[in-house]
């Protein structure tokens, strides 16, 4: 059966997104493809921020920027648009209308805004008692710092991921933030799990809830073991570039023509790994015989095996590693990961034709799911769009609830 006939996971469940920026429509996409309808209301003209934030963008039919930046359509696929303007009676009025017909809210204004405009989780509620509110802020509803506004770039600094990003300073680094907004993404991962969390809850009891997630929170909780290194030890991590602080050799090389990635995650792998650059002896020398060692003397370690790897290419020794089951790869750029035989048959690139017919290239879920596979079944709208649908599925809804 083609995977557009097989069940949704999410079909049925209604998102009303009021989100803009990254972190929420993540979430909310992510939601999308599942199945769920997505509602996205956003300002009248302007729309989301991220429509402005080019180039580049998809171009109008006479050649003109459309509101589809390229940034936007990463986080608004499979979504309807409405435009509401929230500062009058009849925007409120209609948000309402719409989140009494939703199963869950996503919102991430500052802390306060929407309550003093008459939209807050305690005024949903009093329309759809077992709503799921999820609001995403940058610091908290609560907290020395819950008034702060909170943008990705800040959150890395501040959330610890920028102090350990980049060369040491022996090699003349400085905090460097991840290349894409890393902290809005996996804060819309954590959204999307506790919005499924909370569903899960309401169906087994009836009730819903408020879900309080930080930009912030999120970072500090992706820090994982460079965090949990610090708790145990007391000390202070640091930039290490592409060296990782536990395991070596674990990190990128020069080669004769570019950089590959090799990861040596034990001493099995490390025996094999020296064999394979034609060093054998390496994995006898008592400095490098157990990872403890390598991690501690990695400055010896890097500086010969950077001797042996420049002597051929990355493309040889990623097949001559692979071949020794030892996990490398060449350090890829985008558009080679977007070409790659492997990125097009996983289905990481698909095609959506935008609402004049034009095809889209965006980029693919990587859930692969076989009873309920993911869909792609509207590109990202223009602001607007789906006004008239969106207004006769709430009549529709409303006039079944009152037959």
């Amino acid at each position: 059966m083609p995977n557009h006939q097989k069940p949704a996971s999410l079909e049925g469940l209604r998102i009303l997104d009021l989100s803009r920026i990254l972190a929420g429509p993540t979430a909310a996409q992510l939601l999308a493809d599942l199945g769920a309808d997505v509602i996205k209301v956003e300002r009248p003209g302007a729309g989301d921020d991220t429509r402005g934030w080019g180039p580049p963008f998809v171009p109008n039919a006479d050649g003109s920027d459309s509101d589809l930046s390229a940034y936007f359509l990463s986080a608004n696929r499979n979504k309807q648009s409405i435009a509401i303007d929230l500062a009058t009676d009849e925007g409120v009025a209609l948000v309402k209308r719409l989140a009494a017909i939703s199963d869950v809210v996503i919102e991430n204004y500052k802390p306060g805004d929407l309550a003093r405009r008459g939209l807050g989780y305690e005024d949903i509620k009093k329309v759809k008692p077992d709503i799921v509110w999820c609001a995403i802020s940058g610091f908290g509803q609560t907290g020395p710092y819950a008034d702060r506004t909170g943008y990705d770039f800040l959150i890395q600094a501040m959330g610890g991921i920028m102090s350990i990003t980049g060369d040491s300073d022996a090699n003349g680094g400085r905090p460097v933030k991840v290349g894409l907004g890393i902290a809005d993404v996996m804060c819309g991962m954590y959204a999307t799990v506790g919005i499924l969390a909370a569903l899960r809850h309401r169906d087994h009891t009836g009730e819903g809830q408020y879900i309080d997630l930080a930009l912030y929170d999120a970072q500090v909780a992706w820090l994982i073991n460079a965090a949990t290194n610090h708790l145990v030890s007391g000390k202070i991590p640091v930039r290490i570039g592409n060296r990782h602080p536990n395991i070596a050799p674990y990190q990128t090389f020069a080669t004769a023509d570019g950089e590959i990635a090799i990861a040596v995650g034990n001493d099995q792998q490390f025996v094999r790994f020296c064999q394979a650059i034609g060093m054998p002896e390496l994995a006898g020398d008592e400095r490098f015989a157990r990872n403890r060692e390598r991690v501690i003397n990695i400055d010896a370690l890097d500086g010969m095996v950077t001797t042996a790897l420049r002597a051929d290419t990355a493309e040889n020794w990623e097949q001559r590693l692979i071949a020794a089951e030892i996990p490398a790869g060449r350090v890829a750029t985008i558009d080679q990961v977007v070409s790659n035989p492997h990125t097009l048959a996983r289905e990481m690139v698909v095609e959506m034709p935008t609402q004049d017919g034009r095809p889209l290239r965006l980029l693919g879920n990587p859930l692969k799911m076989s009873a309920t596979p993911v869909r792609f079944d509207r590109a990202p709208p223009h602001v607007d769009q789906d006004r008239h649908d969106i207004l006769q599925l709430l009549r529709d809804s409303e006039d079944n609830a009152a037959s």
